[in-house]
């Protein structure tokens, strides 16, 4: 569920009303030297807080075909740009130069074309196409103010435009999830029943909240009880309380059956014990961190799953991307009476992920233990590296290692099973590592990534939405995350059984998933390479259903 998820490093998470559209647009227009002189325009299409995805049109509004084309601008300090495509790149410090490959070098008279990169921190200034300077004396005119992403993951519970990436077909996933017992199978509508089993043996109070975008309108809202979706309003530049929208939830033994709105993307809460502070901004919605020291929910025990429900049926799964905390399986009804189910625990399984993590002296401290006893939540690495809890360069001597392999072999990238013939060939010079196609056309290159970047999926390793470069940055990440970049050449390829070892193995991932009744889980963003990820799909659904199970 791509729920890149979209989040990241030490910053407020605010649900945005623009999840994926466009953020921000910035153009720049070089000074003519006579009448009429070739253009630049960056777009912004996408703006996560943590980073962005830029676009880059040129456009050759003179006189003659031009040759060759050189864009270059200033980053502010803490500023990088990872991934790019259709370009080269030189950088001189904060100083970036952007240069024609050789087969778009030349752009004919009305004629354009497209590059784009992503990046990190501040936005660009100073530009100049060609040696010319641009508009406003080479400043950032921005026409639409930037916003921020919907969620604190990069992956999303649609699908996107993107086919699915999977493995080579020579790869054996995890078993997909496994039809359930038979139920009564409630008629079509447009109002899908999801029933929330308290089986966790506790004896809190529940609460649940049903929040997300109306996809029919792009805004963002809560959902009661009854599946009606409201709008969030109010809000201010500092956070302001939002309003009580609690759904009171089962108790131990019990059940409660929520509606969930046809047209609805988001996540449905769990809490015990206590509600969740939730605070509204101009910007949208501040969601628990309870990573960060501020945060009001910090000591709350909690979880959430996400879910997207449209014309293509629901999509839910269970998440760890950012933390493991309240064990609960999800479920799908079709119309044909089927019931799928992932996320659920084996026996123990809480305890035993949790015993595992405390004996690892590099992930211990990501145990998170409230004053009265209570085992809060594990915290996922990179949120743990955030809170200071474990150390932030713990994969960087992994990352060099896997990294440099690849300047005396190639890496293959395979990232669509169904489509084994598109291959992307790798070859790492110095620290960047360049992507061709099976023509020979470089179509991607990508910065040697951080271990922030790896834990996140973003940064170095940022996917845009599109059908080369986020496939083989989602293949890339995932394979640093599991620890196979290095010594598995094709990638996707491997089994569960090569996962998680090495020199720096993420031991999170790796006991998440152990504990898993089928093995699946979402422990990072792009955990859905090789069908990993914990998550049920049905496009005829009736209903729903998260089991809280005991621990």
């Amino acid at each position: 569920m791509r729920h890149k998820r979209t989040m990241r490093h030490k910053r407020t998470l605010v649900l945005s009303t623009v999840a994926a559209a466009v953020v921000g647009v910035t153009t720049w227009i070089a000074l003519p030297a006579s009448a009429a002189a070739p253009t630049a325009t960056l777009r912004t299409v996408s703006d996560w807080g943590s980073g962005w995805q830029s676009e880059v049109t040129i456009k050759n509004t003179g006189a003659e075909d031009m040759k060759s084309w050189k864009l270059e601008f200033d980053l502010p300090a803490g500023g990088s740009i990872g991934s790019y495509w259709d370009t080269d790149l030189a950088v001189a410090g904060s100083h970036l130069t952007f240069t024609n490959r050789s087969w778009n070098a030349t752009i004919a008279v009305g004629s354009s074309l497209t590059f784009g990169f992503v990046g990190a921190g501040g936005k660009p200034a100073n530009c100049k196409l060609n040696g010319m300077p641009c508009a406003g004396n080479g400043d950032v005119i921005t026409t639409t103010p930037p916003t921020v992403a919907p969620t604190t993951r990069v992956p999303t519970a649609a699908p996107t435009t993107q086919p699915p990436t999977s493995a080579p077909t020579a790869t054996t996933p995890p078993p997909a999830p496994k039809p359930d017992e038979s139920v009564s199978v409630p008629p079509k509508s447009d109002i899908l029943p999801v029933k929330v089993t308290n089986d966790s043996g506790r004896g809190e109070n529940v609460f649940l909240y049903m929040l997300g975008t109306n996809l029919n309108t792009g805004k963002l809202g809560y959902v009661n009880a009854d599946g009606v979706f409201t709008n969030w309003t109010g809000g201010g530049s500092v956070p302001v309380p939002a309003p009580d929208v609690a759904i009171p939830g089962p108790a131990n033994g019990s059940s409660v059956t929520v509606k969930m709105p046809k047209n609805l993307s988001g996540r449905l809460y769990m809490s015990f014990g206590q509600k969740l502070d939730f605070r509204l901004t101009n910007d949208g919605l501040v969601q628990p961190a309870p990573w960060a020291g501020a945060d009001p929910n910090r000591d709350i025990l909690f979880d959430w799953s996400e879910f997207t429900l449209n014309d293509g049926g629901l999509f839910i799964n269970s998440s760890q991307v950012d933390m493991f905390a309240v064990p609960h399986a999800i479920t799908v009804t079709g119309g044909d009476g089927k019931t799928l189910k992932t996320g659920e625990l084996k026996p123990n399984g809480r305890q035993r992920v949790i015993d595992a993590i405390k004996a690892s002296p590099d992930f211990a401290k990501s145990v998170v233990t409230r004053g009265d006893g209570t085992v809060l939540r594990v915290l996922a690495p990179g949120k743990a590296a955030d809170a200071g809890l474990m150390n932030p360069t713990y994969l960087d001597g992994y990352i060099t290692s896997a990294w440099n392999a690849y300047a005396s072999k190639n890496l293959t990238v395979v990232p669509f099973s169904d489509q084994p013939n598109n291959k992307f060939i790798g070859r790492t010079a110095g620290n960047v590592m360049n992507f061709t196609d099976t023509t020979g056309k470089t179509v991607a290159s990508f910065t040697k990534p951080s271990t922030a970047n790896v834990w996140g999926c973003d940064g170095a390793l940022g996917a845009p939405n599109d059908l080369v470069v986020g496939p083989i940055a989602r293949t890339l990440c995932a394979a640093l995350t599991r620890g196979t970049l290095g010594t598995l050449d094709t990638q996707p390829s491997g089994t569960a059984a090569d996962f998680y070892k090495g020199s720096a193995p993420n031991v999170y991932g790796k006991v998440v998933h152990e504990n898993m009744v089928d093995g699946r889980a979402y422990a990072f963003a792009f955990d859905d390479v090789q069908a990993q990820e914990s998550l049920v799909h049905s496009g005829d659904p009736r209903i729903a259903g998260i089991t809280l199970t005991r621990f």
